[in-house]
């Protein structure tokens, strides 16, 4: 291969380039990558074919259109600059797929809707707080627009809801060939309909969103309460929709009657089908989390350090993987170990102050004030309601608040074995699905035992208890 400079015109001119300098300059470029832009690197760049690098454009083949869009639109800028690096040229990058991006005269996906190829189905982790919102998500692939329409998800930030949004998106493109998708963030609904009303070209928007689309996916909608013209616009938008039996799917923070200034109208409507809840993962779904998002990023992670990270970060995904970047990045620095010494540099040694400072006994000492139980009871064999219920309330909150195993657990409440245990965790988890109040109060008494811990420490006041009855 012979490298010449233009130096006037600043371009490389190639000549009597092959195939296997292509894939030679690429798989360099990939070295590069993976040493010094290690958070973007993914496995599926393996699959990633170099076909041709001709006048200074290096063309790399993927194999569906949400690939190539993730590559247009956040990995370019830093593949140009590696293969840069590497080659000492000014070389580019094309992206081609063989995937066809239209349904007749209309794109299936909007130009500007760029997915991740990391949120499908196959890379989502089930729990049981996030089990029911990931089936009807499937089911909707199977039969959209009838058997849940319109799909509500709720759930705090980072909890994966628009994973499952994308997930459905993705599965739907390759499950419908001819599919037309519109999924749109709610703050990107709105901006649409604002330059639409400003540039008069709100008949454009309205074709957009109730005539073309087979699929209407709206991520964040509880932002529709900012603007009381766009709920009226949204609001037509939906009956159009929905009466010709097309597909709606929503997420949002709260559910539908918790969104502030939103109209009613629109709140009988979002609850008309089926609303389904993502809550927070328990520490085995964080341990699956973990150890899958290392996967993804061609990492093999110790057990030690997985479960480290699990216990250290208890609200959101997106704080497991910026741990995980992290470690990534002091792993890169030491000779690419990813040991608890590594860990333990990357994310300190300091542990979350509910996990420094709840024991069992704190948990049993606001178990029994709250429910108005004694410990022997909790700890005897009684199997009425009245104790059943907080004895299993405690077992499934020491699993979450402390580091004790399940055969430590049974132990303090009686000499249980570890599957005592499990079943208790099983049927409060349960239960906290299909009954709001008892969530409700679970999350109030997290609460009262990380204020006693902190009380503990000095740090807070004594308060009054609530009580709950069995």
């Amino acid at each position: 291969m012979t490298l010449m400079k233009r130096e006037d015109a600043k371009v490389i001119k190639f000549e009597n380039i092959t195939q296997d300098d292509a894939k030679h300059l690429w798989h360099q470029t990939c070295d590069y990558l993976r040493q010094f832009h290690a958070p973007i690197v993914r496995t599926w760049f393996s699959e990633l074919v170099p076909l041709r690098l001709n006048a200074g454009v290096l063309t790399l083949s993927c194999q569906t259109i949400i690939q190539k869009r993730h590559l247009v639109h956040h990995c370019k800028e830093i593949f140009t600059q590696s293969v840069q690096a590497v080659s000492g040229r000014l070389i580019t990058l094309e992206f081609i797929c063989d995937e066809p991006e239209s349904v007749g005269l209309h794109l299936r996906l909007s130009e500007e809707t760029v997915l991740s190829p990391d949120f499908t189905f196959d890379n989502f982790i089930i729990g049981a707080m996030n089990e029911l919102a990931y089936s009807t998500c499937q089911a909707v692939v199977r039969e959209s627009g009838k058997l849940y329409n319109p799909l509500f998800i709720h759930g705090a930030p980072g909890l994966g809801k628009t994973h499952l949004l994308q997930a459905t998106c993705q599965a739907l493109l390759k499950t419908s060939p001819d599919v037309h998708i519109e999924y749109v963030s709610c703050d990107h609904f709105i901006n649409l309909f604002v330059a639409a009303v400003h540039n008069g070209t709100t008949m454009d928007f309205r074709n957009r969103f109730r005539q073309r689309p087979d699929v209407l996916i709206v991520d964040d909608v509880h932002f529709l309460a900012k603007v009381e013209t766009t709920q009226e616009e949204f609001f037509h938008t939906f009956n159009a929709l929905f009466q010709s039996g097309r597909q709606i799917i929503l997420s949002s923070d709260s559910m539908p009657g918790e969104i502030p200034m939103l109209e009613q109208r629109l709140v009988s409507r979002f609850v008309h089908g089926m609303i389904a809840p993502v809550g927070r993962p328990c520490f085995e779904t964080r341990c699956g989390i973990v150890r899958h998002k290392a996967r993804l990023r061609g990492i093999v992670m110790p057990e030690d350090v997985i479960t480290t990270i699990a216990r250290r970060f208890e609200d959101n995904v997106r704080e497991l993987e910026g741990a995980i970047s992290k470690i990534h990045g002091h792993a890169m620095l030491n000779g690419g170990r990813y040991d608890m010494e590594t860990a333990i540099k990357a994310l300190g040694e300091a542990a979350p102050a509910s996990e420094r400072m709840v024991s069992l006994q704190q948990i049993v000492n606001q178990v029994t004030a709250i429910y108005g139980v004694r410990v022997p009871d909790l700890q005897g064999k009684s199997r009425s309601r009245s104790i059943a219920l907080p004895r299993q309330v405690a077992m499934y909150l020491s699993r979450r608040k402390t580091h004790h195993s399940l055969a430590e657990i049974g132990g303090f409440f009686g000499g249980r074995d570890h599957t005592t245990v499990l079943h208790a965790v099983k049927t409060i988890e349960d239960a906290c699905r299909s009954t709001p109040a008892l969530r409700h109060q679970l999350e109030e008494l997290e609460s009262e035992i990380d204020k006693e811990a902190l009380r503990s420490t000095g740090f807070l006041q004594h308060g009054i208890r609530r009580q709950f009855t069995a």
